[in-house]
């Protein structure tokens, strides 16, 4: 019986910019990106594969700078034992002629680009049948001539493909989704799956990887990759993480008379080194009073700056406004009577919500202003 055991990884895009983020952060997360493979390759060696499977998207865009591409493929190659499985994808189509030529000229003999659907024996009695996107939007399911692919009796069958099993938008194209049974109407041993950033799991046969670096707050915590062992079974699939930053997306539930700093501190790590390495948004919601909303943006901007990013974000917090909090505005004059108005206005249950919401975050505004020149 045969038996392989390799990596299966996706969505490196290599050359990302970060145009979005701050310049304090940038550079580092560029740079994290090509350190993955590095990272990838470690966690080959240390579970004895030596194969890695790259389901689409090594790079971000179809014209990546040529220190991005040259460097990308040198460090794949530093390990020749170790054999990179790469297929295009979305990002980085077939269509990208003069891209995926000069990988070809360039790739040390350890890289295999696979641009035609076709199986490919990685390992004997091992096929590789990859779907490798010739265009952006290929507008049909690439995987839809695996079932009918001859591979010899016994034979492991691996899937490789660069895609979506389910809409997420009514009105979207749906020609070109990958059925979510491809695994067994193909007779594959395991469908190796790319485009989504975060692992998952589609049937014990198919799975998304997940990108090895976050890019994104959409999925929490550090990137990973899987080690994948078959042996003719069910396949064994661990996830191992492979990501230097750890993103984390959080909503903090607040009410009048919490105690802020307390409650944003169980989203702090106690490690103050670790923070550099991890990116938090954190989402205050429910409602507090104004001092205490002070306390909360106090607290964040304390520890703000040992981390490679934090945002706090306050939109969804509800303002209770009493009247000694007002007078921490102005006790009279202009300034108070234009506290009392936006106070009224924000508490009018005649008015639109959305004129509530204005006037209370121009409260909100008022007062904060107003403790800057104390």
């Amino acid at each position: 019986m045969p038996s392989i055991r390799f990596v299966h990884t996706s969505d490196l895009h290599l050359g990302k910019r970060f145009g979005t983020m701050p310049d304090t952060i940038r550079s580092r997360l560029v740079e994290a990106r090509h350190e993955a493979i590095a990272r990838i390759a470690d966690v080959a060696r240390a579970d004895d594969a030596r194969h890695v499977l790259v389901a689409g998207d090594t790079f971000d865009t179809e014209t990546p700078s040529d220190n991005v591409r040259v460097q990308a493929l040198a460090a794949m190659g530093a390990d020749p034992e170790l054999t990179w499985w790469i297929i295009p994808g979305n990002h980085d189509s077939a269509a990208a002629e003069t891209l995926w030529e000069r990988v070809a000229e360039d790739a040390p003999s350890n890289v295999r680009v696979l641009t035609k659907p076709e199986p490919v024996e990685i390992a004997p009695q091992v096929f590789l049948l990859p779907a490798p996107l010739p265009h952006r939007f290929p507008g049909r399911d690439l995987t839809d001539w695996i079932p009918g692919a001859a591979t010899p009796e016994g034979a492991l069958r691996i899937g490789l493909a660069h895609g979506r099993v389910q809409s997420f938008h009514e009105d979207a194209d749906t020609r070109d989704i990958i059925p979510p049974n491809r695994a067994a109407t193909a007779g594959l041993d395991y469908l190796a799956l790319g485009d989504w950033h975060g692992a998952l799991t589609v049937d014990p046969r198919t799975y998304y990887s997940g990108t090895p670096e976050r890019d994104r707050f959409k999925h929490n915590g550090p990137g990973s990759c899987l080690v994948v062992t078959l042996d003719g079974g069910s396949p064994q699939v661990e996830t191992v993480e492979t990501g230097r930053f750890d993103w984390q997306d959080v909503d903090l539930n607040l009410t009048p008379d919490a105690d802020v700093g307390a409650l944003l501190s169980t989203h702090v790590p106690a490690d103050v080194v670790r923070r550099r390495d991890v990116l938090l948004t954190i989402r205050a919601n429910g409602t507090l009073r104004l001092p205490e909303k002070g306390e909360l943006i106090t607290a964040g901007n304390t520890v703000a700056d040992s981390f490679g990013l934090l945002r706090l974000l306050t939109d969804d917090l509800s303002i209770e406004v009493e009247a000694g909090d007002l007078d921490a505005i102005a006790s009279g004059g202009a300034l108070r009577s234009a506290a009392d108005l936006l106070q009224k206005e924000a508490e009018d249950e005649a008015a639109s919500e959305r004129d509530r919401q204005i006037a209370a975050r121009a409260l909100d505004r008022l007062w904060t202003l107003a403790q800057e020149d104390v």
